[in-house]
C-alpha cells in the first residue's frame, strides 16, 4: 500500500505526495521547489504528476519538475495544462504507483475540473473543501452541485483530499447556515486544536463532511430554511446551493 503526505506550498496549499518504496506522484504541484526538496530528502523518485485543474497554484511547479522528471503528466483535456501528456475527460481508470486510480468528472470550480480516487482516499483539488466548496469561476451552479453530489456518493469512510488549508474559516459560515447542529459545533472545537498545535485539519472523512459542511447538506430542512432567508427561490438543492453559494462569497 502506498503513504500519502502533503508538502505545504504558497499561503495555505497543500501538495499531496503518494509513495510506495522509493517511488512516488504528487497532486497539484503549483510550486516545484518544495517538492524538490521532499524528494531529496527522502530519497524519492518522482514517478507521475496528477493535476486536478489549470489554475497556477495548482500545475505552476509542472514545468520544472518534469525538466528533472520526464514522467506523465495526468490532466484535464479540456484545459490548459502545462506539460500534460495525458489527457482526462473523467471515468478513466489509471495505474499510479501500482493502485487503481478512478478519475470523476467534477466539474464547477472550473470547466474540467477532475478528482482522483485512489482506494479509500479522493484527491478533489478545489472543489471539496473541509466545510466548505470552490467559487464557481467556470462552471454552472448545477455542474457543481452535481459534482459535490457525486462526490457525497460514495463511501462515507472515504478521506477528503483537498488542496487548500479553509476549514477554521469554512466552519464559521457552516455555524452561520446552521447554528444548532451539534455536529458542527464539535468540529469547531477540534479544528481549532489541531491549528492550535500547528497541525492540518485534512484529510476530513466524507461522513464528517456529509454532518458539517453546508454544501453537502442542501437538501436539510434546516440548511433550506437559511437559504430561503438568503435568497433561494426555491426548495430544490440548486436553488439552496446558488443561495449558499452567494452567501459564503460574501461573509
Amino acid at each position: 500500500m502506498f503513504e500519502v503526505s502533503f508538502i505545504p506550498a504558497f499561503k495555505d496549499n497543500y501538495i499531496w505526495l503518494l509513495r510506495r518504496d522509493r517511488q512516488a506522484v504528487v497532486v497539484d504541484p503549483g510550486e516545484a521547489g518544495p517538492v524538490l526538496a521532499r524528494l531529496a530528502d527522502d530519497g524519492l523518485t518522482l514517478a507521475g504528476i496528477l493535476i486536478t485543474h489549470h489554475h497556477a497554484d495548482h500545475q505552476g511547479g509542472v514545468a520544472e519538475l518534469t525538466a528533472c522528471y520526464p514522467v506523465p503528466v495526468f490532466a484535464p483535456a479540456s484545459e490548459s495544462i502545462t506539460g500534460r501528456t495525458e489527457p482526462l475527460h473523467g471515468g478513466e481508470n489509471l495505474s499510479v504507483l501500482g493502485e487503481m486510480v478512478r478519475v470523476l468528472a467534477v466539474p464547477g470550480h472550473t470547466a474540467g475540473h477532475v478528482a482522483y480516487l485512489v482506494g479509500d482516499r479522493l484527491f478533489c483539488g478545489d472543489t471539496l473543501f473541509g466545510a466548505g466548496c470552490g467559487r464557481l469561476f467556470e462552471g454552472t451552479p448545477a455542474q457543481m452541485a452535481a459534482s459535490l453530489a457525486a462526490i457525497a456518493a460514495l463511501l462515507p469512510a472515504t478521506l477528503i483530499h483537498c488542496a487548500h488549508e479553509y476549514t477554521e474559516a469554512n466552519l464559521r459560515f457552516a455555524q452561520a447556515v446552521e447554528p444548532d447542529n451539534p455536529d458542527i459545533a464539535a468540529r469547531v472545537a477540534q479544528v481549532a486544536e489541531l491549528r492550535r498545535a500547528g497541525r492540518p485539519t485534512v484529510p476530513s472523512t466524507l461522513a464528517e463532511e456529509l454532518a458539517t459542511n453546508p454544501f453537502l447538506r442542501c437538501r436539510q430542512p434546516a440548511v433550506i430554511a437559511a437559504a430561503r432567508r438568503h435568497g433561494a427561490a426555491d426548495d430544490s438543492p440548486v436553488a439552496v446551493f446558488v443561495a449558499l453559494r452567494g452567501w459564503r462569497n460574501d461573509f
